[in-house]
């Protein structure tokens, strides 16, 4: 699919997945088995640009086109899924401060959230409101030139090392969104650890407890919290885990490809059965279409077409149905070993559930484009 791809783009491209390949991957499952990513490694994320990746130039970001930053998150999401989590919720705060806040913000927050010095995080679900977002229970009440914020965040990537965070809260019923700095009284954290998958993206629960924000930190407008700020914020991370699951997926295929290569069964190399052939080629075919719909979606978002919102809901739900039906036959395809440390497809596994589940679940996302998608499929 490279003739779809200007040579900025294949450059680029090699970039990110000589870098991943390099820094990234030798050490993820190491990562997954420690449960967080080492300072060191986060530290070459944020010399290589990858921090700056959808904030403009004007606030010294890379200001990547929009299927330049799928590549990213293709490129990252084979090497880490936990990596590109993180990523993604900064680049999601990100993107929210620089469409929706004021130039002060912008001015103060960007150029850190650009160079790294500044890791971003957004936090909206709730430990008891996770798809119903618009009824979240954090609120933020008026006291002078501030809003004393109380309630919990949780399932937060990169809420254990995040500086600042995009938090949504209601003020008087209205979902509005704050920027709430990591040292703010009354705010606290803690590690969650023995998750399923996503081990290494370092996930927080967040408290406030009469937190004080001044007015200057809502982001938009009152009320702006869910139709505005965190709608778009969505769409960002619908696109990212999309192309991050096709990253996964070609993951999985590349270890089976060469693992069936290798292992003989019955005198015969198993990539010589006709089981393992039908499930490299559903592996094949499925990598090939979730590939076309997101550079579909990219295409779209880069152009301004309003279509876009719907594309990327249909790439982020074929790509991460996809994903889990590819770990799991590269699992069966490994046998045993596939469920041991010795390969990563165990790790694939686990990580392609929660891209079932973050940034619109299976089940919201048929709802949604069994509801809306009859406008975009004419």
């Amino acid at each position: 699919m490279e003739h779809f791809l200007t040579e900025k783009q294949k450059e680029f491209r090699k970039k990110i997945k000589a870098f991943a390949e390099r820094e990234i991957i030798p050490i993820a499952d190491e990562n997954d088995e420690n449960e967080e990513l080492p300072a060191a490694l986060i530290e070459k994320i944020s010399m290589e640009g990858l921090y700056s990746a959808v904030i403009s130039s004007e606030f010294s970001g890379l200001e990547l086109d929009f299927v330049s930053y799928g590549l990213l998150c293709e490129e990252i999401g084979k090497a880490s899924a936990s990596v590109l989590s993180m990523l993604i919720v900064h680049n999601m705060a990100a993107a929210s401060i620089e469409k929706w806040g004021s130039l002060k913000q912008k001015k103060f927050y960007l150029p850190g959230f650009a160079s790294g010095e500044i890791k971003g995080g957004f936090a909206l679900t709730e430990p008891d409101i996770g798809s119903d977002a618009k009824n979240i229970k954090t609120t933020a009440v008026e006291k002078g030139e501030h809003y004393v914020l109380n309630g919990s965040k949780k399932w937060i990537s990169g809420g254990q090392t995040a500086d600042v965070f995009l938090v949504i809260a209601r003020v008087e019923n209205l979902p509005t969104a704050f920027i709430i700095d990591k040292d703010t009284s009354g705010f606290s954290r803690e590690p969650m650890k023995g998750l399923l998958g996503f081990r290494s993206a370092m996930l927080a629960e967040l408290n406030f407890e009469d937190c004080l924000v001044k007015k200057e930190n809502i982001v938009g407008r009152i009320g702006f919290g869910f139709s505005h700020v965190a709608a778009s914020a969505l769409d960002i991370g619908r696109n990212s885990v999309g192309w991050g699951c096709v990253g996964l997926s070609q993951g999985c295929f590349e270890s089976c490809l060469d693992y069936s290569e290798k292992r003989n069964q019955f005198g015969t190399p198993l990539k010589d059965h006709q089981l393992i052939q039908k499930k490299l080629t559903d592996m094949i075919v499925n990598i090939q279409a979730a590939r076309l719909l997101c550079y579909n979606s990219g295409f779209l978002k880069e152009c301004g077409d309003p279509t876009q919102i719907m594309a990327s809901s249909i790439a982020k739900y074929f790509s991460s149905r996809a994903a889990m039906k590819i770990a799991e036959d590269a699992v069966q395809i490994h046998g045993a070993s596939g469920c041991s440390g010795l390969f990563p497809v165990q790790r694939y596994f686990r990580d392609a559930k929660i891209m079932e589940i973050i940034e619109g679940s299976t089940q919201i996302m048929q709802t949604s484009i069994a509801k809306y998608g009859n406008y975009y499929c004419q």
